[in-house]
């Protein structure tokens, strides 16, 4: 049954996303196990009774991942099991000011806004106000705990010194290190201490049959048990498994061996996947890239978190980012990101 499931979704595997899903797919898929829904704040935390690590992809700027994620961290069961939580969007060059920031150490806006702004990514993704109000929530759950039951942190991104990057050579050395840099932080922080984490970085970094991923250079090195959650927000999933449609939201699914499981993996990529990766994902299932699905609702109501008008009327920080991106330039015929962002903030100022 998966082989002709592969076959029959060959036409969107070539045309790099979902495209239109083929009358014998969805008769193959009536017949299929469905997927079963569960509640899944208590479901990550039993996880973590198995699994030293989970990891739940962030679909960059998802207002409604990101309510989840506070959700789960205030779970009052939530920091009994879990010690670390580790980010893909803060640089790990301020560690320490981000210890003493969740400690409940006093940590000025201007020197906390650096964590998360000073990152390898030169854009202004991390400035949307949901990641410093996730930083912000994790630092209100530690003040009711006693400081051996706190939650650390840790940050990911590699330690970027922005004053000495000055070209794309530069960057590009620095971003050849988003993966490496986190997966020995982990190993270091989290596993050879024997402690469990939260992981929260973009879905990309959980990919298996890449084995440059996060995901993929833990496992390669370790015994240790990761599950990844994919959180769904670029596509409807009714249009893989109608039954979808009525689940509760939020729900969590596992997937192998199920309808949603057994799709083609580039199924779930929507429009953001290029030719050359769609040939090196020809024949993936969806569980075989990622253990469980996180369903946040239909795509219709998913919303991005703005870039704030206190950002956007920010002259400096607007020729900084500029500056940054201007490291890296559009591809032909891309629009230039600098543009893109005054006209962004132009919108936004209206």
């Amino acid at each position: 049954m998966r082989r002709h499931l592969i076959l029959s979704c060959a036409v969107v595997i070539a045309a790099g996303g979902l495209g239109v899903i083929s009358r014998t797919l969805a008769a193959q898929q009536s017949a299929g196990r469905p997927a079963v829904p569960v509640q899944p704040i208590q479901a990550v935390i039993d996880a973590f009774g198995s699994h030293q690590l989970v990891a739940v992809a962030d679909p960059h700027g998802n207002e409604q991942v990101h309510a989840f994620r506070l959700s789960l961290i205030r779970d009052p069961t939530f920091a009994a099991v879990v010690n670390d939580i580790v980010v893909e969007f803060g640089s790990a060059r301020y560690q320490d000011r981000m210890d003493r920031f969740v400690r409940g150490e006093a940590v000025s806006d201007e020197l906390l806004r650096e964590i998360w702004q000073n990152t390898t990514v030169p854009n202004f993704g991390w400035d949307r106000p949901i990641y410093e109000e996730f930083f912000r929530a994790v630092r209100a759950v530690n003040a009711s705990r006693p400081r051996s039951q706190q939650l650390r942190v840790l940050l990911g991104d590699p330690p970027i010194d922005w004053d000495t990057v000055h070209s794309a050579d530069a960057l590009m050395k620095w971003n050849s290190e988003r993966d490496t840099n986190p997966a020995r932080l982990v190993e270091r922080e989290v596993l050879g201490k024997g402690r469990r984490a939260l992981v929260i970085y973009g879905g990309g970094h959980f990919f298996r049959f890449n084995a440059e991923t996060l995901v993929s250079l833990i496992e390669k090195e370790n015994t240790a048990k990761i599950l990844t959650i994919w959180a769904d927000t670029d596509i409807d999933l009714a249009a893989l498994d109608a039954r979808v449609a009525a689940w509760p939201v939020p729900s969590l699914s596992m997937l192998r061996g199920t309808v949603l499981g057994a799709a083609p993996f580039t199924s779930y990529l929507g429009g953001g996947i290029n030719p050359k990766a769609a040939a090196q994902l020809r024949g993936r299932r969806m569980e075989d890239e990622f253990d469980a699905l996180l369903y946040l609702g239909p795509r219709s109501a998913m919303t991005t978190s703005p870039l704030s008008r206190v950002r956007c009327a920010d002259a400096a920080y607007i020729e900084m980012r500029i500056a940054r991106t201007s490291l890296m330039p559009a591809p032909p015929g891309a629009p230039d990101p600098g543009d893109q962002l005054k006209k962004y903030c132009a919108a936004a100022q209206a």
